[in-house]
């Protein structure tokens, strides 16, 4: 709309003195540009020939201060609700307040104030409300100063950065409640190569964080540029975003509700956290250094060994999305073939790669695993108890990669069984106070029908019992027959003579069934 307003301004002057063809031509292209009616292209190039409207008269002010003081009356007596909930309420609160004469309202205020809209209500209480928040008309995030302060970086803004940016998310380990204190881990990911490092927090603390962002810089192998945090109060702080800036860091943040702006790090939040953490609640120093192990062996795995997809383009076409991806490779081989990562920084990371065993990092992972796997949903002392760290066999580990496929993917850290830790009580029935009746009942004549005894229930307790319950009573009945027929068979089996089987000749023959026909008879 802006640009088709300076169109109209740049053409209106030479459409006011042009010729009549020349008009015409004007018209034409102006009509073709902006996809206006001819009519309305007419009337913007000539303001002339608009027509001049008659001054309105001010409208008459239906709610005057009356109203205004009453319904200010009516919201206090509310004890300040929105105007939606107030609506619905006025009808039962002005005859109230009249009947004890707490309020006087004219017949007209009175049918004015009960079909006042919500929106009136929010026009005409909206400086009321103000001066009793204390002049703020919305109370203002604990953060929001230091929010507004950094700048924001979207998803195509990332495309050409170069090593050293990264982007920074949290993982919580809470298992399935938020409340109390849990282990968290801190992912560090660099867009240009993929390098992760990530790094255990014990809670969520300023000082803590900015540890977990110290240690993890040292780990990076090459200089660290810039960081881009989400919206999470933990990172949108004074104390953790001067401490990067005082370390010549560069911070941005993320859309709020745009998590394809870190798309990197919530990537490696699943591929990489989730996959060798899982989703238990880790609790205590225990278990953070537990997992400070697994981190420790997992990144030299992960970076140096294992391949990674990265986006080349993205291209939309209509609804469909068509994604176009570079080779896999590990991140290293992106950090070594940058020409933005000088000689020294490579040198060191090469001698890296040459010392390192890939087994042996496995055999250090699954070692990790089980030890965090011990801890898992622990809590309190039960899951601050020392014990030697696991050692995993690593001639056992390499002949088990030929048969291992076989027990699926069992990690310790995954996902168990769920079991009941506290026997569930049985819930009272209401035939457990009668069952001795029935029973007697039933032993003196085993083939008396369900209906039979419930209208002795009936008889001998009215008002308890009801024909609804026949249901009940029949599958009493039924429970009480399979259980006293499983008793006659175990006896008849006991009390049989042990006569020894002839060579088997086949099922259900001649033989075989007399046999069974002795037994039963």
């Amino acid at each position: 709309m802006a640009t088709k307003s300076e169109l109209v301004t740049a053409l209106g002057t030479r459409y006011g003195s042009a010729e009549k063809a020349e008009k015409t031509r004007i018209l034409d292209e102006f009509v073709a540009v902006t996809g206006f009616h001819r009519k309305h292209a007419i009337r913007l190039l000539r303001p002339d020939s608009r027509p001049i409207c008659a001054s309105r008269k001010p409208r008459r002010r239906l709610y005057g201060e009356e109203l205004r003081e009453a319904l200010v009356v009516l919201w206090e007596a509310s004890d300040r609700v929105c105007s939606k909930r107030l609506k619905p309420l006025i009808p039962v609160l002005v005859p109230a307040l009249e009947r004890h004469s707490r309020l006087s309202l004219a017949a007209e205020a009175r049918d004015r104030l009960l079909t006042m809209s919500p929106a009136t209500m929010d026009r005409l209480l909206s400086d009321i409300r103000a001066v009793a928040r204390g002049g703020q008309r919305r109370r203002a995030g604990l953060s929001s100063a230091v929010r507004r302060d950094v700048p924001i970086r979207t998803f195509a803004e990332a495309a050409n950065l170069p090593p050293g940016c990264l982007e920074v998310d949290f993982v919580a380990h809470c298992g399935t409640a938020t409340s109390g204190s849990f282990v968290q881990s801190l992912v560090l990911t660099d867009v240009a190569t993929g390098w992760t490092e990530c790094v255990p927090v014990v809670v969520r603390e300023g000082g803590l964080v900015i540890e977990a962002i110290a240690t993890a810089m040292e780990l990076f192998p090459f200089p660290v540029r810039s960081v881009d945090f989400d919206n999470d109060s933990a990172f949108m702080n004074e104390v953790v975003v001067g401490w990067c800036r005082g370390q010549g860091l560069q911070v941005t943040r993320s859309r709020a509700y745009h998590k394809n702006d870190q798309a990197w790090v919530e990537q490696k939040n699943g591929a990489i956290v989730r996959r060798l953490v899982g989703y238990g609640r880790l609790e205590g120093i225990a278990a953070a250094e537990a997992l400070r192990r697994l981190y420790a062996a997992a990144r030299l795995h992960v970076n140096l060994f294992l391949p990674s997809f990265k986006l080349r383009e993205k291209k939309r076409i209509g609804a469909r999305v068509i994604k176009r991806y570079h080779d896999p490779v590990p991140p290293v081989a992106r950090v070594l073939g940058h020409p933005v990562v000088n000689e020294l920084d490579k040198t060191v990371l090469r001698r890296l790669q040459a010392s390192c065993d890939p087994i042996l990092l496995l055999g250090e992972i699954k070692a990790a695993q089980i030890d965090l796997g011990n801890r898992v949903d622990k809590r309190g002392i039960a899951g601050s108890e020392a014990a030697d760290p696991t050692v995993v066999d690593i001639p056992i580990l390499t002949d088990s990669f030929r048969t291992a496929w076989r027990d699926g993917e069992r990690r310790p850290t995954h996902k168990r069984p769920y079991r009941r830790r506290k026997p569930v009580p049985r819930r009272p029935r209401m035939l457990d106070m009668v069952m001795d009746q029935i029973t007697g009942w039933l032993e003196q004549n085993p083939a008396t029908p369900a209906k039979d005894i419930l209208d002795r229930l009936m008889g001998l307790y009215p008002g308890r019992f009801t024909a609804s319950h026949i249901r009940t009573v029949q599958r009493t009945v039924r429970a009480w027959r399979v259980e006293r027929a499983h008793q006659v068979i175990t006896s008849i089996l006991a009390s049989a003579p042990r006569v020894q089987a002839p060579p088997r000749q086949g099922l259900n023959t001649p033989h075989d069934t007399s046999i069974f026909g002795n037994i039963l008879s």
